[in-house]
C-alpha cells in the first residue's frame, strides 16, 4: 500500500515545474546487466539489432543485452524491462530523464539509464514494471508497447 502512496505522490508536478510528457515505448524482451573484466575482448553475444549497450572501464566491461544471449556462468543480472522515450531527441532538451526518474525515485523504483545519440533508454526490473506503468501514466506520460523493429 505504501508503494501505491508513493506513486501517487509522485504523478504530482516538480514543485510547480510542469515536467515533458513523454510517448513513451516498452520493448517486450528482458535483458541483463553483465559483468566482465576490463580486459575481456568483447563477446559475441553481446551484440544485438534489439537494444544492446558496451561500457568499459579501467575496473569493468558492462554489457547490457537482451538475457536470452547471455550463456550461463556469466556473472549478470537478470530481470530488467526497457523503457524507450520515441525520438529522436534534440540535445539541447532538458529534463527528460528527471521527468521518468523523479516520480519512479519517489514510488521507491530503481532504473538504469542509457542515451543514445537520438533517444533515451530507462530500464526497470520485471517485478517493477506494473507499478512503473501506473506511475509514469499517473505522471502524464504514455506508455505502449514497441516492436524491437520500430526502434530508431
Amino acid at each position: 500500500m505504501e508503494r501505491r502512496v508513493r506513486a501517487q505522490r509522485a504523478a504530482r508536478t516538480l514543485r510547480g515545474v510542469q515536467p515533458p510528457q513523454l510517448d513513451i515505448g516498452l520493448l517486450s524482451d528482458q535483458f541483463a546487466v553483465v559483468r566482465l573484466d576490463p580486459g575481456d575482448p568483447l563477446p559475441s553475444w553481446a551484440q544485438s539489432q534489439v537494444l544492446s549497450c558496451v561500457t568499459r572501464t579501467g575496473d569493468e566491461l558492462s554489457v547490457l543485452c537482451p538475457q536470452a544471449q547471455v550463456p550461463a556462468g556469466v556473472r549478470r543480472e537478470d530481470g530488467f524491462r526497457a523503457l524507450v522515450v520515441r525520438g529522436p531527441l534534440d540535445f539541447s532538451a532538458v529534463g527528460i530523464l528527471v521527468a521518468i526518474a523523479q516520480p519512479l525515485a519517489q514510488a521507491g523504483i530503481a532504473i538504469l539509464a542509457i542515451s543514445t545519440f537520438d533517444t533515451d533508454y530507462v530500464l526497470v526490473r520485471e517485478a517493477d514494471l506494473p507499478l512503473t506503468e501506473q506511475t509514469l501514466t499517473g505522471a502524464g506520460h504514455r506508455i505502449s508497447a514497441t516492436p524491437a523493429t520500430a526502434i530508431g
